[in-house]
């Protein structure tokens, strides 16, 4: 599967199925501020949290190194760091 082309439809897949991902962390991190400043938060719930936040950290982290490696083979003299 190659998505080199910006305007594939790969390459638009892929960007449409990471900004849900990036959105859902990013409503997930709201959630856990919420949760950490609830003194009723049971420990149950604090552990469903803390798996979704360990699989949407997953996701941001998969997105990040493929951006990055995708920033590195596009421009070789740009780091992708």
């Amino acid at each position: 599967m190659s998505t080199d082309n910006p305007e594939s439809y790969m390459s638009r897949l892929a960007d449409g199925i990471e900004a849900v991902q990036l959105s859902g962390a990013s409503a997930l991190l709201e959630e856990a501020s919420e949760a950490l400043d609830n003194q009723d938060t049971s420990l149950d719930e604090m552990r469903c949290l803390v798996s979704e936040l360990t699989g949407a950290l997953r996701d941001v982290l998969r997105i990040a190194t493929s951006r990055g490696h995708l920033r590195a083979t596009s421009d070789p003299s740009e780091s992708a760091y």
